[in-house]
């Protein structure tokens, strides 16, 4: 019953009176409804300038009149201190603002996942920033008992020194037992450790600018972190050492509270399933990465089918792992490396890995080194056992437990992802030193997979992903801005050069570099939030209906931002919210329209809704 963006750019008449409750022909009075009204893209430089919103939805026959509400944009300050009050602003390890070299501090438009969470009465919301150094801040909320509507009551930032800090958190997702689950994305490369010295400032104990770049350690970063709130004043973080090491762009726990998911952004990346020792408890498990095998003909379809299977790295405890980073383990202590011989083939004693985005590798495992090299080098670890490390972007998850899917989306379907190629170019690049697993037809656009989920006795758990299903998924569709030669067949004509979407190279009634992604659960939406450069201009949010598999726009952002944080929650005290996060605007494209310091670049953290309670 969701409006078809490609027919409809505009709500008709008869559809608004359907959505204030009237049954629609042919259905159930039962059936369950969940209908946003279709926006159009954002073509007038007003609009490219906004938050736009849909005004008015259905949810199982009511009518809720709703629209995009800002909580809080990154600077504002609610509390006294402006330390650590002001939403946004990174501090060090004292809890002092990091200074920059002419004495200024320094604030974050780069909020991603805003967890809600109910507790004890009371509502809150821990918020991340995207930055390095990061930020967490914990947020007080106030809900209006009579219209559902969020306002910030309190706002302070987080003491994550402990954690030695934390890096690029990226999205998230909340947990069964209501913590909020967070990550660190794009890890930086212990073999080089360079790019870890981004973190210096972060060490700066109140007063030194720039830091103390001896502190640094590459093995500090790149985890899960939790957040437990128990009331504003206590709220307990923890990084999750046993659950690997990589480009976590966030971790998904299952209904039975011990199977997770976690994805892992970049080139050449893999996905990772941890199984907890107790449920409830992810401070021990055992970790596994998937192994794909495609049954699709090769180069056929950006969305290919396959089976999967896990191999298992090891196990461990967040102890354990903590040990070997605090006893000052090294690259060098894990593995020996060479140089591949001139056919891509590696020395005797070493094994071929293609997984960091830095291209193949000789890897030589070090004697006793498997458990560092298990949960400190996750990702080569899985590449040098064999698994799969070919993906390109892997980004949100969500699972749909009536229909047994799991969904991931793919920003981009490219590179390792196809068949010896690059872009639909012969290249072998990103396939040398791995299994060429998947074979896959290329999308700049990028899409979202979805996986059957079924028991596997093995490892003792009724959600593991069997096989990937490529007649459930959705793809964008390129222009030939993107693909000029139209190697994949869905690819249309390019917009002409006086429209207002000129310049995009993904279709504007599609999907752009696919993001964050969650589920409406019983109601057969998957809400889908962008983050993309050219693909649109202006990054939007989507709700798909998987059944009748039609796209529905229910957001636009202003110029240059993405959609961060899109997560569904069906019933807080009876109202749903729909979460979205205006990451940076003006930071990715059209810095000029705007002044270096002006208050149109601060992000907007807050939400579609509120809408009556999804049931």
């Amino acid at each position: 019953m969701l409006i078809d963006s490609r027919r409809l750019p505009l709500l008709a008449a008869v559809a608004l009176t359907a959505l204030g409750g009237t049954v629609a022909h042919g259905e159930s009075a039962r059936s369950p409804v969940f209908v946003m009204q279709n926006i159009t893209p954002a073509s007038t430089d007003a609009e490219m300038r906004e938050v736009r919103a849909s005004s008015v939805a259905n949810v199982d026959g009511k009518k809720a009149d709703i629209g995009y509400n800002a909580i809080l944009r990154s600077g504002d300050q609610v509390g006294s201190d402006r330390n650590l009050n002001v939403f946004g602003q990174i501090v060090d390890d004292a809890m002092k603002p990091i200074l920059q070299s002419d004495g200024s501090t320094s604030l974050a438009d780069s909020n991603d996942f805003s967890s809600l969470l109910p507790i004890g009465g009371n509502l809150y919301s821990v918020v991340h920033f995207e930055s390095y150094p990061g930020a967490l801040y914990l947020v007080q909320l106030q809900q209006d008992t009579a219209t559902g509507k969020l306002s910030a009551q309190r706002v302070r930032a987080l003491d994550v020194s402990g954690i030695n800090g934390i890096w690029d958190p990226c999205a998230g997702s909340v947990t069964p037992w209501n913590t909020h689950l967070g990550s660190e994305e794009y890890e930086p490369d212990a073999r080089t450790s360079g790019s870890a010295k981004v973190m210096a400032p972060y060490f700066g104990g109140g007063s030194t600018v720039g830091g103390d770049v001896g502190k640094v350690n590459a093995y500090y970063w790149g985890f899960p972190v939790e957040v437990k709130v128990r009331d504003f004043g206590n709220a307990t973080v923890t990084k999750h050492y046993s659950m690997g090491r990589f480009a976590h762009e966030l971790s998904y726990v299952m209904p039975d509270n011990k199977t997770v998911y976690q994805s892992d952004d970049g080139t050449n990346v893999g996905l990772f399933l941890y199984m907890a020792d107790r449920a409830g408890d992810l401070s021990a498990g055992t970790l596994y990465a998937m192994k794909f095998a495609q049954t699709s003909t090769a180069g056929a379809t950006d969305l290919p089918t396959g089976k999967v299977s896990w191999i298992r790295l090891g196990h461990a405890g967040d102890a354990d792992i903590k040990t070997l980073i605090d006893a000052g383990t090294r690259f060098s202590d894990i593995f020996s490396t060479a140089a591949p011989n001139a056919d891509g083939s590696c020395p005797s004693g070493y094994r071929p890995v293609n997984a960091n985005g830095v291209g193949e590798e000789c890897l030589g495992l070090k004697n006793g080194m498997e458990t560092a090299a298990a949960f400190l080098e996750t990702r080569r670890y899985a590449g040098y056992l064999g698994a799969t490390t070919e993906l390109r972007k892997e980004e949100g998850m969500t699972f749909d437990a009536e229909g047994k899917r799991f969904y991931i989306s793919m920003s981009e379907i490219q590179y390792g992802m196809e068949d010896n190629r690059k872009n639909h170019t012969a290249s072998s690049k990103y396939d040398v030193g791995t299994g060429n697993d998947f074979k896959a037809l290329f999308n700049t656009c990028g899409g979202v997979f979805a996986y059957t989920v079924g028991t596997d006795r093995a490892l003792d758990s009724h959600y593991v992903l069997q096989t990937l299903d490529g007649s459930a998924g959705i793809a964008g569709h390129m222009t030939t801005l993107a693909d000029a030669g139209k190697g994949n067949p869905s690819t249309i004509d390019a917009y002409d050069t006086s429209s207002p979407l000129a310049g995009s190279t993904c279709d504007i009634n599609g999907l752009a570099n696919p993001d964050n992604i969650s589920f409406v659960p019983g109601h057969k939406t998957l809400m889908i939030g962008e983050d993309t450069g050219d693909g649109h201009r202006n990054d939007m949010m989507w709700a798909y209906n998987i059944e009748t598999r039609k796209l529905t726009r229910v957001l636009t952002t202003p110029y240059g931002s993405e959609v961060t944080s899109t997560y569904v929650y069906p019933d807080v005290n009876g109202f749903g919210y729909i979460m979205a996060v205006t990451q940076h605007p003006y930071g990715e494209s059209d810095q000029d329209k705007v002044t270096t310091n002006s208050g149109e670049r601060r992000s907007y953290y807050g939400y579609i809704g509120p809408l009556p309670a999804i049931k």
